[in-house]
């Protein structure tokens, strides 16, 4: 098993998720987010005076999926947020040893 976390622009959420619904992954979780990469926020001026922005709105999704579903999660997610420009985002790949799930006990990949 896997975990996937996409950190990526709010505006693009809605179309992810409905990509990775059709890829076949179902379950997600989904936090709102702040941060700045590369493009270390903007200047914008409110009531005449200037201020710095340089804490990004984002969208992280996390979710757990089986070894043989990775690619098409990540496949769906980068066609869905990929815009060419910076502030796209990034994946994150991790190992998963053992998922439980906590009604029942069930353990493993059946917990997904």
């Amino acid at each position: 098993m896997v975990k996937i976390e996409a950190v990526l622009q709010p505006s693009k959420l809605d179309a992810v998720k409905d990509a990775l619904l059709e890829a076949g992954i179902e379950g997600m979780t989904i936090l709102e987010a702040r941060g700045h990469g590369r493009q270390k926020g903007h200047t914008e001026f409110y009531r005449g005076r200037e201020y710095t922005v340089d804490l990004l709105p984002k969208v992280k999704i996390e979710m757990v999926v089986r070894d043989e579903l990775k690619d098409k999660a990540i496949e769906a997610i980068n066609g869905a947020a990929r815009t060419g420009r910076i502030g796209d985002g990034k994946i994150f790949i991790s190992r998963v040893d053992e998922a439980i799930r906590i009604r029942n006990d069930e353990r493993g990949e059946s917990a997904l």
